[in-house]
C-alpha cells in the first residue's frame, strides 16, 4: 500500500512541476474563468436572480474544468511517455489517480480565483457553494480523467471530450446548482458525494482497460 502511495504521490508531483515549468494549463483556466464571469456579469441585466448567477458560475466553472482534462494527457501522448508509463512496474491505476489529483489541484487554482471574482461580480459566497463546488470538483476529476485519456488517443479530442464529459457531468450541474440555490442544500450535497464515490471506484476499476485498448 505504501508503495501504491508513493507512486501516485511521484505521478501527481510530476503533473505539477511539469505545469509549473512551462505554464502551459492553470493561466489559460484562470484566463477563461474571469472572462466568463466578466462576461456574463454584463450579458446579464441588472437585477438578475440568484438562480441566474448561480447558473452562471456553474457553466463557467465547467468549461474552464474542460480545459485541464483536455491537456490531461496530451503531453504523455504526444510524447510517447505513457507507454512507459504502462510499461513501469507500478498499478496502472496510480496512473489515473496521480492524474486526478494533479486536475483536482488545477481546479482549486482556478476556483481560488473564481469564487472571490463570482462574490465580487454577483453575491456573497456561501458555505453550501463551496461545499458544492468541492464535492463537483472531486467527480469533475474522477471521470474526466478517464474520459481525458480515452478521448486523447484520438485527433479530435478536442471535440471527443466534451461530448464524452459533458452528459456525463450533468448531475455535478443539477447537485452544484441545487446544493447553491435550494432551502435543503443537504440533499443536494449528499447526492455529489454519492455521485463521486461512484464514478471514482468505476473509473479507478476501468482505467487499466481504457489505457491498455
Amino acid at each position: 500500500m505504501t508503495g501504491y502511495l508513493s507512486d501516485v504521490a511521484a505521478l501527481a508531483r510530476k503533473d505539477l512541476v511539469v505545469e509549473l515549468r512551462t505554464r502551459d494549463t492553470v493561466p489559460s483556466m484562470l484566463l477563461f474563468v474571469v472572462a466568463a464571469l466578466v462576461v456574463f456579469h454584463f450579458a446579464l441585466p441588472e437585477g438578475s436572480s440568484r438562480l441566474a448567477a448561480g447558473g452562471m458560475l456553474w457553466i463557467a466553472l465547467l468549461f474552464t474544468a474542460l480545459l485541464a482534462l483536455v491537456r490531461a494527457f496530451v503531453g504523455e501522448r504526444d510524447e510517447g511517455t505513457l507507454d512507459g508509463l504502462l510499461l513501469a512496474p507500478c498499478d496502472r491505476s496510480a496512473i489515473w489517480l496521480g492524474k486526478t489529483l494533479s486536475v483536482l489541484a488545477f481546479l482549486l487554482f482556478a476556483e481560488a480565483v473564481a469564487l472571490p471574482a463570482f462574490a465580487l461580480f454577483y453575491e456573497p459566497l456561501t458555505w453550501e457553494l463551496v461545499a458544492g463546488v468541492a464535492l463537483a470538483n472531486v467527480g469533475i476529476a474522477t471521470v474526466g480523467t478517464l474520459l481525458g485519456a480515452m478521448a486523447a488517443a484520438t485527433r479530435a479530442r478536442e471535440l471527443l471530450l466534451p461530448l464524452l464529459f459533458l452528459p456525463v457531468a450533468l448531475p455535478l450541474v443539477v447537485g452544484g446548482v441545487g446544493a447553491t440555490l435550494a432551502d435543503e442544500p443537504g440533499r443536494y450535497l449528499a447526492f455529489l458525494g454519492l455521485y463521486d464515490l461512484i464514478f471514482a471506484i468505476l473509473s479507478w476499476a476501468s482505467f487499466e482497460y481504457v489505457v491498455t485498448e
